[in-house]
């Protein structure tokens, strides 16, 4: 069996599709746009002759991340047309005992990360990425992005820059991650604002997505008074009928939120010091379809 990986073209493939999947998904955050390269990366593979690839592996991933880059560039048109903040399509996994083994969950891929990827020039991403989350050396992101290796240690320093301010430098536990959510739905199933508002920092920053398809806010809301009043006013207006579901969200605890019994929103969070940092609210229903639409 083992000689038969090794050996076969198409078990090769498979086997590398999930670490496949996942580097074009940290490119460009959107499921099919992700398949769609992975399946573009199996025809180029099935038409090379394989005498000619020195390392499978390394060629997979190569053509993978090429493809990323040339889809992303395209998507970028399209996305300054975008209605409002975009945010990435979230991997939402309901029974966290079985998360997605396709995302490789255990990498840096939650929705605020790639909140701040979308700051990059597809070079930049994914170089970066190649560095920062694959640990690949600056010979192999020169091949891939095609640049001389000085340069591709430009492009990794210049996007390091830009995502370190940003970036949360907590690592807070899942479980207490959870529990955080876990009191924010109780004061939210109580109307009870104050409660809401204290389980937020003072300069909560709260981003929607809605893109032109759902209500969603056009700026980004900061301050606990105002972000706790949004999640306060839905509750208000549907009184009883409100519900919110604790999943997995591209691989932190985040919330489903149900009006009437259908999904309204994906939700992700930071969270630091046992209150709400940022809040990211995904309302977009192209990018809900693979969520439980019903409870």
């Amino acid at each position: 069996m083992t000689d038969h990986v090794h050996t076969d073209p198409e078990a090769i493939f498979n086997a590398l599709r999930p670490r496949l999947f996942s580097i074009a998904y940290r490119m460009l955050g959107i499921r099919a746009d992700a398949e769609d390269v992975v399946q573009d990366a199996w025809i180029r593979w099935h038409d090379t002759p394989k005498d000619q690839i020195v390392s499978k592996d390394a060629w997979l991933v190569s053509v993978t991340t090429r493809l990323s880059i040339d889809r992303l560039r395209t998507a970028r048109v399209n996305r300054e047309a975008y209605i409002g903040w975009w945010l990435p399509e979230p991997i939402v996994e309901v029974d966290e005992s079985t998360p997605e083994s396709t995302l490789e969950l255990d990498d840096d891929v939650s929705v605020a990360f790639m909140w701040l990827l979308e700051r990059l020039s597809a070079e930049e991403r994914a170089a970066f990425l190649m560095r920062q989350v694959f640990d690949a050396d600056y010979a192999e992101i020169a091949e891939v992005v095609r640049k001389s290796e000085p340069a591709c240690r430009q492009l990794v320093h210049r996007a390091t820059v830009r995502i370190q301010h940003d970036r949360p430098r907590f690592d807070v536990p899942r479980d207490k991650h959870r529990e955080l959510l876990g009191r924010f739905i109780e004061a939210a199933k109580e109307g009870n604002l104050a409660n809401m508002r204290a389980l937020m920092s003072d300069d909560v920053q709260l981003v929607s997505d809605g893109g032109g398809k759902a209500k969603s806010f056009m700026h980004i809301l900061k301050g606990a008074g105002r972000v706790a009043g949004v999640f306060w006013t839905l509750e208000h207006r549907y009184p009883a009928e409100v519900f919110y579901k604790i999943a997995l969200v591209n691989g932190e605890p985040g919330l489903l939120r149900y009006v009437r019994g259908t999904l309204e929103s994906v939700q992700s969070f930071i969270v630091d010091d046992g209150r709400i940092v940022a809040a990211f609210i995904m309302r977009n229903p192209d990018k809900l379809v693979s969520v439980p639409q019903s409870i």
